[in-house]
């Protein structure tokens, strides 16, 4: 079958309201995605069906009081701490960084697609990631990353629900999606972990600040090594050092040297679709680029290229197109000029 048979047959059944079909045709669906080698769809799917057969379950009459009564209340809580779930499509080779980078996240992603051969020899896998650095560095772009080499679902956590002024539940919270984690085969990611530091600024101050320390600590303790966990931040001075301890790898990203800003560049123009109207003048742009983030640099360039097409007299009917150069320049000196560089 096709995948669009499966979906004429999930569509008949669920008009039909044939739960038991639709349930086999779904599952069918799964497994042929993953033949066909259409993983991230498989895995979206089946976190519908796991999500909505937990729905189900909890439509249901619940006793009062009962275990499923409050791990129906805790499912919900969860469900406000979390952003979204997603999956991606991101490989290694669609992130720019310096070498040591480059090689930090393949040794880490490596440790997974070869979990059984270290278990075999009784050895840890390594499940606890830090990423520091500036803003637009590509931290993120890591995380997806790692989720799509390792072809799991991702679920990016909302720390501002996580983090109250509430005394001890910021520490309750945090248990609540430690659980999640190790319930299920994911990647938690944490983005702005240093966002922690906020509790300094309640009331309790030092007392409540040790406790969600003591809480992480004791939960990076106990996570399964089957559950990863990926916490971004930007001042990596900030954490306990204690808790940085309990990371397996810390991966500090940088601004981008010239020849990363080539290619970042190359990177963004290879669909081969546009190109500058001076290769000179482009790469003092490049030079001129020096202090912005990779992400500043690369929405400069989008936005060139969108500007320049919009130039063009019916641009509808056109296969390729360059880049205006000093559009681009002027969008980077606006950049600079905004964040002071």
């Amino acid at each position: 079958m096709s995948q669009l048979d499966y979906i004429k047959d999930i569509a008949k059944y669920g008009l039909e309201n044939d739960q038991e079909k639709l349930l086999y045709v779904l599952n069918e669906l799964i497994e042929h995605s993953k033949n066909t080698k259409k993983l991230n769809f498989a895995i979206q799917l089946q976190s519908i069906l796991k999500d909505s057969q937990k729905q189900q379950k909890s439509n249901a009459l619940t006793k009062v009081g009962s275990e499923s009564y409050f791990n129906r209340i805790e499912d919900k809580e969860v469900g406000e701490l979390i952003l979204e779930k997603l999956t991606s499509n991101y490989r290694l080779n669609n992130i720019v960084a310096d070498n040591s980078v480059k090689h930090s996240l393949e040794y880490f992603i490596e440790e997974h697609q070869k979990a059984e051969l270290l278990r075999k020899f009784d050895l840890p896998i390594a499940n606890k990631l830090l990423l520091h650095g500036p803003s637009g560095c590509g931290k993120t772009l890591a995380s997806y990353v790692v989720a799509g080499e390792l072809e799991k679902m991702m679920v990016v956590v909302n720390l501002g629900a996580i983090v109250s002024s509430k005394l001890g539940e910021t520490s309750k919270n945090l248990s609540k999606i430690f659980r999640k984690a190790s319930s299920e085969d994911c990647i938690i990611f944490i983005d702005e972990f240093d966002s922690l530091g906020k509790v300094r600024d309640y009331s309790q101050d030092h007392g409540e600040m040790k406790r969600v320390v003591n809480t992480i600590l004791q939960l990076f303790d106990y996570l399964p090594q089957n559950s990863i966990i990926i916490a971004a931040k930007n001042q990596k001075e900030m954490l306990d050092e204690a808790l940085l301890r309990r990371f397996d790898f810390s991966i500090g990203f940088n601004l981008p040297t010239e020849s990363e800003i080539k290619e970042l560049v190359t990177l963004t123009l290879k669909n081969g679709n546009f190109s500058f109207d001076s290769k000179i003048k482009a790469n003092r742009v490049i030079k001129n680029s020096l202090g912005l983030s990779y992400y500043s640099i690369q929405k400069t360039l989008v936005t060139a290229i969108k500007r320049s097409l919009f130039a063009l007299d019916n641009p509808e009917n056109i296969i390729s197109a360059k880049i205006d150069t000093l559009i681009w320049q002027k969008l980077i000196d606006i950049e600079k000029d905004s964040i002071g560089v």
